[in-house]
């Protein structure tokens, strides 16, 4: 029975506590609310920060003798506290985790029934979180904004006598002869008894076996293998067949209970940072992703496909789940459309200690409700747990305890993928390797031409860049009140809409701009050009040692100042296209020309051809050709791209010319019908 729909809601107080969560309860004075929804969302509630008690009166059928029933909840955000008609049942925490509660005995007294829930949600900052709530709290991309509710479906559901509380399946290895699942139940039993598990793929039984349980909580585990599957691929690789994995409980014949998930047979690796799926490497290019809205609830499963839709349409391979656990219909689309997804645990910045129980048990938890999705390549721990590099060289709680704790349940929970105990901690010591590195050259540390002597000179930091990128203001910007320029409410702009002030006056800064225009063109210009020679600088340093990257970031959530390529409306920035550019599966680059030339001033530039595709391609022909004011000049080679590789194709080597003016090298490949061109420009000063 799905109770979603009307609610009647009140905020909570001691008082209404005790009062408001019987049968009988005088309502007049109470507001209507939608569930699922955040609490926000209604215009009576739009600066409430909870707590907020929720009310919903039901009809149900008395059940009958070996049946139960169950009040399950999909999302809480972030904790609460549970009565059916007025007895107390828990207090569930955890925004992302689904919770249930036996109600067959409550159930059986009448069939008139309420069901009470408080919500909490405190909004939180510093270094001492009790929530574990990830990007949802982070100011820079949440504002102010509180996500309290009951943000997913609540229902009551009827088994019978034995109740699948919870069931992981994951695919622990596959190749073209077999794949081998390993499937994990928590079977609730009213009583002792013995039941028959059935395990079905897409339909057809592969296995039965009978289990003896004990009454109350049983935890089972069996193995399962499938024959010649279809192996599940990135786009880029393959195809994504899915398959329909099915658990039966019977009991003496009858199905007590069953549980379906869809999943694809693959195995994936990470070594040297470096993803392998199926025994392939792939060089993975990647984006952040955080939540489609702040309002998460709000967003429909065809604006959540889109955004995958989208990523795969800038040519990228993966998507990380920056700081947050999103909704089914994300990763269901990735599965579907062949994307890789780097999943974050919701844990970013500081945390006080007692959040460690909880942090351990929601790990349970999201591997259960995402480890069957053939998409989620990784699980991350932490992000960004010490921001100061002087953090990351000494030992913390966070880092080195409670990330330490995520790690091994993560490893505990899902041994068939690699897991990374947090993001963007710098190796220091010889026995600390290091993870991804959180480099943002061009945007708060040095110019956006470092990264190249940054990565030959610490080669290690650039294994996995994540995060990398600048802001910029989106076409559609009547939030920032342009008719006022210049004198903006930056105050205004830096709380609700992410503009960072000191950041903007060293880069772009407004002061140098006569109109709003040319300061928002200016600055998407600048997020466009760091994007793609940033992105080509890593693609030139595939797999020596660059394993992938992920820019910041893919769409807002609301209307912000900020590093995404597309703006809350899904409108592209010209950084979108410089992405794609960027991503193309074959591009030709060169050594980036300055951004001025003396005549006389000799240059050198290698020229490389970077293949993604898993194929060699034969005889290809590759030009570049600099052109001045009055002349120009071409090179040419011909020769194989092995498959997925980098390759050297040589060198241009010239003086530049006494001719005033732009300089452009244009570089072109042909293979067959497919070519790809790159340009290059910068110009000539006159001489002395």
């Amino acid at each position: 029975m799905d109770l979603s729909g009307a609610w009647r809601v009140s905020p909570a107080d001691d008082e209404l506590r005790r009062s408001g969560i019987g049968i009988d309860v005088d309502e007049a004075g109470w507001t209507e609310m939608q569930v699922p929804s955040h609490w926000r969302s209604h215009a009576a509630f739009a600066d409430f920060d909870g707590p907020l008690l929720y009310r919903r009166a039901f009809d149900h059928v008395v059940p009958a003798e070996g049946e139960r029933l169950f009040v399950v909840l999909n999302g809480v955000f972030s904790q609460a506290d549970v009565w059916l008609d007025g007895a107390y049942l828990g207090d569930p925490e955890g925004y992302f985790s689904t919770h249930s509660f036996d109600v067959t005995s409550l159930m059986r007294l009448g069939a008139e029934h309420v069901l009470a829930v408080e919500v909490t949600s405190h909004r939180q900052s510093g270094t001492a979180k009790r929530s574990i709530t990830g990007a949802f709290d982070d100011p820079s991309s949440a504002g102010t904004w509180n996500p309290g509710g009951l943000w997913r479906p609540v229902r009551i559901e009827r088994t019978g006598p034995v109740r699948i509380d919870r069931c992981r399946v994951l695919c622990r290895d596959a190749n073209d002869k077999r794949a081998h699942l390993r499937i994990t139940a928590r079977l609730d039993s009213d009583s002792s008894r013995t039941a028959r598990i059935t395990t079905l793929v897409d339909g057809v039984a592969l296995a039965q076996h009978q289990q003896p349980l004990a009454g109350g909580i049983n935890e089972v585990a069996w193995n399962l293998d499938v024959s010649a599957p279809e192996l599940w691929w990135p786009w880029t690789m393959g195809e994504q067949p899915l398959s329909d994995v099915t658990v039966e409980i019977s009991i003496d014949g009858e199905v007590s209970d069953r549980h379906s998930v869809r999943t694809g047979l693959r195995e994936v690796t990470l070594q040297d940072w470096t993803i392998s799926v199926n025994g392939e490497r792939l060089f993975a290019k990647g984006v952040l992703a955080g939540p489609a809205r702040l309002a998460l609830a709000d967003a429909s499963p065809a604006e959540l496909r889109a955004d995958m839709e989208l990523a795969r349409e800038a040519g990228l391979d993966l998507v990380r789940m920056y700081r947050h656990i999103g909704r089914p219909e994300s990763y269901a689309a990735a599965d579907e459309l062949g994307l890789l997804v780097w999943q974050d645990f919701p844990l970013y910045g500081g945390y006080a200690r007692s959040v460690r129980r909880q942090a351990v048990s929601q790990v349970r938890d999201a591997v259960d409700l995402l480890g069957h999705h053939p998409s989620i390549v990784l699980w991350c721990g932490h992000d960004s747990p010490e921001p100061s590099i002087r953090g990351q060289q000494l030992p913390g709680w966070n880092k080195s305890i409670l990330d330490h704790w995520v790690k091994r349940a993560f490893e505990r929970a899902d041994d068939s993928r690699p897991v990374v105990a947090h993001s963007g901690v710098a190796p220091h010591l010889p026995q600390l390797d290091g993870t991804d590195s959180h480099l943002s050259f061009g945007w708060g540390r040095g110019g956006e031409r470092d990264l190249p002597g940054f990565a030959a000179t610490l080669p290690r930091m650039v294994r996995w860049v994540t995060g990398f990128g600048a802001p910029s203001l989106p076409d559609e910007a009547v939030f920032a009140s342009p008719r006022q320029w210049p004198l903006l409410d930056w105050d205004h702009l830096a709380m609700e809409h992410g503009f960072q002030r000191e950041l903007f006056d060293q880069y772009v800064p407004p002061a140098s701009y006569a109109t709003f225009d040319a300061w928002r063109q200016a600055s998407q210009y600048y997020q466009a050009t760091l994007l793609r020679h940033q992105i080509e600088t890593l693609r030139r340093l595939k797999y020596r040692p660059t394993g992938g990257f992920c820019f910041a970031s893919l769409a807002d959530a609301t209307p912000r100042i900020s590093s995404s390529v597309l703006d809350h409306e899904r409108r592209p920035k010209p950084a979108f296209q410089a992405v794609i550019d960027a991503c193309r599966p074959v591009i030709v680059v060169a050594d980036r020309l300055p951004d001025q030339v003396q005549p006389g001033d000799t240059l050198g530039l290698d020229v490389h051809i970077i293949s993604d595709v898993h194929r060699m391609l034969e005889a290809v022909d590759c030009t570049a050709t600099l052109r001045w004011p009055g002349g120009s000049h071409i090179w040419q080679w011909q020769g194989d791209t092995p498959p997925d590789s980098c390759v050297r194709v040589g060198t241009i080597q010239f003086v530049v010319p006494d001719a005033p003016g732009d300089l452009w090298l244009d570089l072109a490949i042909v293979h067959g019908d497919e070519v790809a061109t790159n340009r290059y420009e910068t110009s000539i000063s006159r001489g002395a």
